[in-house]
């Protein structure tokens, strides 16, 4: 392999692994934060366990639940397919620089998550159409309907 291969193969590597290295940052980041937010409680003599930092990740578990499950397909399968394009567009320019070769085989990984995505808009078209509304919904409609 030559030096301008190995550079490509390098910078692919790197490219695919930011968004990894971003959200460790991130999680680092806000663990800093809490960890700073512990130690001002505790000099200032307020009890930990009044702190909303544990209440916080639980409150945003059920709120991430909430709603109806097409909006979550839907937001999941476009994902995907954004996810899919910018890891194909980047294989269509490495084909035409290398003839082919060993990323001929590499397409499979875009395929894979182009194809969920398309799975999981045409499940979320399903369910909303077919997905009946929550009580709390129906409820509501009552009332404005009265």
């Amino acid at each position: 392999m030559d030096l301008f291969s190995t550079i490509v193969v390098l910078i692919v590597f790197t490219a695919l692994s930011m968004p990894v290295i971003v959200a460790g940052l991130v999680y680092f980041g806000k663990k800093k934060l809490e960890h700073k937010q512990i130690i001002a409680a505790i000099e200032k003599g307020v009890p930990v366990s009044e702190l909303s930092i544990g209440r916080q990740a639980n409150n945003m578990k059920q709120n991430k639940s909430d709603g109806p499950g097409w909006v979550q397909d839907q937001s999941k399968g476009i994902t995907l397919l954004i996810i899919g394009i910018g890891i194909g567009v980047p294989f269509w320019f490495f084909i035409d620089s290398f003839d082919g070769g060993m990323f001929n085989v590499m397409w499979i990984i875009p395929v894979v998550f182009l194809g969920n995505g398309i799975g999981l808009l045409i499940r979320s078209r399903q369910r909303k159409k077919y997905e009946k509304p929550e009580p709390a919904q129906e409820e509501a409609a009552e009332q404005i309907t009265l």
